[in-house]
C-alpha cells in the first residue's frame, strides 16, 4: 500500500508543484512564496479564501506534530537503541538521558534556525545526500546477503496487503487497517499531498512550472520506492516484524543487526546516525514550511515569526516524551488535516495542470 501511495504521489507531487511555481508571487524581501495558500488564493478567488488560511493554519500547527515531535522522538528512539547496545546507560537512566537529549537537539535547532533560512538550506544539502546514501548501502547490504529469502518476502508482502486477516488472526477490518498504515507511512515519507512540499518548491530559480513539478515528483519516488521498499525488504528478510516488544527504530535496528555481517552494536550505531541526520534535517524543512504558513497569516509580521521560531524551537521538548504510538497518532491528524484543502485545490485547479503540461510538451516536442 505504501508503493500504491507513492505512484499515485507521484502524480499529486507533479500537480501542486506545478501549481505552486504557477501561482507563486514575490514578497515584500524580494522572495519567491508559495504553496497551496497562494494557489488557493490566487487559482481559486476570494470566495476560496477560507481554505487558504485554513490550510495555513494546519501547517503552523505542525509544530506539534509531523515536523517536530515525530522527529524528535525518532532521535531519542534511535540513539536509547544504540547506547542500550553499548550497554552505556541502563533503562533506569533512560529519562535522564531523553531530557540531555532534548536540550542539546534543541540548541543545534536554534543555532541553525536563528541564523536564518538560508543556513537551513546549507546544513540540509550537507547532511541529508551524504545520510540517504549511506543508509540505502546499509539496506542494499541487508537485501543482497538474505536474497534467498526474497521469494517468500514478497509473497508475505502481498498476502500480508490483500489477506492480513492471516497474520492478524482474523481481526475485522484488518484489510482497512493494512491499508490505512501503508498509505500513511507512504504520505508521511513522500509529503506528497500534503502541500509542503510546494512552499520549498516555489522558491526554485525556474520559470517553468512543469518542469520543477517534474523535477519534484522524483523526491516520492527516492523516499517511498526506493528508501522505504529498502527498508521494509530488511524488516520482512530478517524477521524483525515478528520480533514481539519492538517498536519504531528498534525494529529497524534489529533488522539490520541480524542482517549485516557486522558486530550488532556497530549496526545500531551506524543507523543511529543515519535516522538523527534524517530527523534533525526534517525539524529543520518543517519549520521552513511552517513559517511560510505563519508570513500567509501574519503578512509578514516579524515579530510573530520570531515568537513562533522560538516556540518551534521549545516544542522539542515535548518528543522525547511521548509514546511512538502517540506521536504517529498526532502527526497522523495534521497531515490529513493538511491535505483536505490542498486536495480540494488541487481538484478545483486541475484544468490548469492540464494546459501547462500540454504547453510544456507541445513547447518541447517544437525543440526536437
Amino acid at each position: 500500500w505504501m508503493w500504491c501511495s507513492a505512484l499515485l504521489g507521484m502524480c499529486t507531487k507533479f500537480a501542486e508543484v506545478t501549481l505552486a511555481v504557477h501561482f507563486r508571487e514575490r514578497s515584500a524581501t524580494g522572495e519567491w512564496v508559495g504553496g497551496p495558500m497562494y494557489y488557493i488564493k490566487n487559482g481559486l478567488g476570494k470566495h476560496w479564501q477560507f481554505l487558504a488560511v485554513l490550510y495555513s493554519l494546519f501547517g503552523v500547527l505542525t509544530v506539534f506534530g509531523t515536523g517536530n515531535a515525530t522527529q524528535v522522538n525518532t532521535i531519542v528512539a534511535a540513539i536509547d537503541t544504540a547506547l542500550t547496545e553499548f550497554n552505556v546507560v541502563g533503562q533506569n537512566a533512560l529519562s535522564t538521558l531523553n531530557l540531555v537529549v532534548g536540550i542539546v537537539v534543541a540548541m543545534l535547532v536554534a543555532m541553525v534556525l536563528l541564523g536564518g533560512i538560508k543556513r537551513i538550506g546549507s546544513v540540509s544539502e550537507r547532511l541529508v545526500p551524504f545520510m540517504a546514501l549511506f543508509y540505502i548501502v546499509l539496506a542494499v547490504g541487508v537485501v543482497i546477503l538474505n536474497i534467498q529469502h526474497f521469494p517468500a518476502v514478497i509473497e508475505a508482502v502481498f498476502a500480508g496487503a490483500f489477506n492480513p486477516a492471516a497474520f492478524t488472526g482474523g481481526t475485522i477490518g484488518s484489510l482497512f487497517i493494512s491499508m490505512q498504515k501503508g498509505v500513511s507511512r507512504g504520505i508521511f515519507s513522500n509529503e506528497a499531498g500534503l502541500g509542503s512540499a510546494p512552499i520549498a518548491a516555489a522558491a526554485a530559480q525556474t520559470n517553468s512550472p512543469v518542469r520543477q513539478g517534474l523535477v519534484s515528483m522524483t523526491g516520492t519516488f527516492i523516499d517511498t520506492i526506493i528508501i522505504c521498499t529498502l527498508t521494509g525488504l530488511s524488516i520482512v528478510l530478517t524477521g524483525a516484524w515478528q520480533v514481539e516488544g519492538l517498536e519504531g527504530v528498534q525494529v529497524t535496528t534489529y533488522a539490520f543487526q541480524h542482517g549485516l555481517p557486522i558486530p550488532g552494536q556497530i549496526s545500531a550505531f551506524v543507523l543511529m546516525i543515519c535516522l538523527v541526520f534524517f530527523a534533525f534535517t526534517t525539524i529543520l524543512g518543517w519549520d521552513y514550511y511552517s513559517e511560510r504558513c505563519l508570513e500567509y497569516l501574519t503578512n509578514g509580521h516579524k515579530k510573530t515569526i520570531l515568537t513562533y521560531r522560538w516556540l518551534y524551537i521549545l516544542a522539542v521538548f515535548i518528543g522525547p516524551y511521548m509514546t511512538v504510538s502517540a506521536v504517529w497518532t498526532i502527526a497522523d491528524i495534521f497531515n490529513g488535516l493538511m491535505a483536505i484543502p490542498n486536495m480540494i485545490a488541487l481538484f478545483a485547479l486541475s484544468g490548469v495542470i492540464v494546459k501547462e503540461t500540454k504547453a510544456f510538451f507541445a513547447a518541447e516536442k517544437h525543440k526536437m
